[in-house]
């Protein structure tokens, strides 16, 4: 059975959330957010083109503009390799654990397994960015020192997340007809 619902992030670009049922105990959601649109591509390259093409009319160094070329194609490897997340995938197997796979642009992927006996708990996290109060699930992992303490804390579907953190936004509302929380829109 599949299940897919739209969703906006922080900044109102368009995630889209897949939710598959394999068993009564296996669930794996996928989170998908937006590729790179070409405009913005494009308004980058010519950003750092332009400036080192008026850097090199006052220096007249030819250098200057073979570097501006390199270090547009270096950044944007780096950018597709290690920072631009296309898909998050969370597989969760009720006996064995949680494994979570992040895709890159670059076609890079990244999993991590953590063991459903290393599990405390489930959570959604908030924090405050800019302005906003934004929410995220967590993932609480015991300690193995200390029963009852905490040992560390997941974020899941963080996509697009390392200088921002990236939330799946819903209006939560009161029994009464009124909003208790709108940290943004459900399409």
């Amino acid at each position: 059975m599949e299940d897919e619902q739209s969703f906006s992030d922080i900044y109102g670009g368009r995630l889209a959330l897949q939710r598959r049922c394999y068993s009564p105990s296996c669930l794996e959601f996928c989170l998908s957010c937006p590729r790179i649109t070409l405009r913005s591509l494009t308004a980058v390259t010519c950003t750092v083109w332009l400036a080192a093409y008026g850097l090199f009319t006052l220096c007249e160094n030819s250098m200057i503009l073979s570097a501006a070329i390199f270090i547009t194609l270096l950044g944007l490897l780096g950018y597709l390799h290690f920072v631009k997340i296309d898909h998050e995938t969370l597989l969760i197997i009720d006996s064995l654990g949680i494994q979570m796979t992040s895709s890159y642009a670059s076609g890079k992927e990244s999993t991590t397994f953590i063991e459903m006996g290393e599990v405390k708990d489930v959570v959604i996290n908030e924090a405050i960015y800019m302005q906003k109060v934004i929410y995220y699930l967590c993932i609480l992992l015991k300690d193995p020192v200390e029963p009852h303490g905490i040992s560390q804390v997941v974020p899941l579907f963080q996509g697009g997340r390392r200088q921002d953190h990236l939330c799946i936004q819903q209006k939560v509302s009161l029994g009464d007809g009124g909003i208790l929380a709108s940290s943004g829109r459900q399409k």
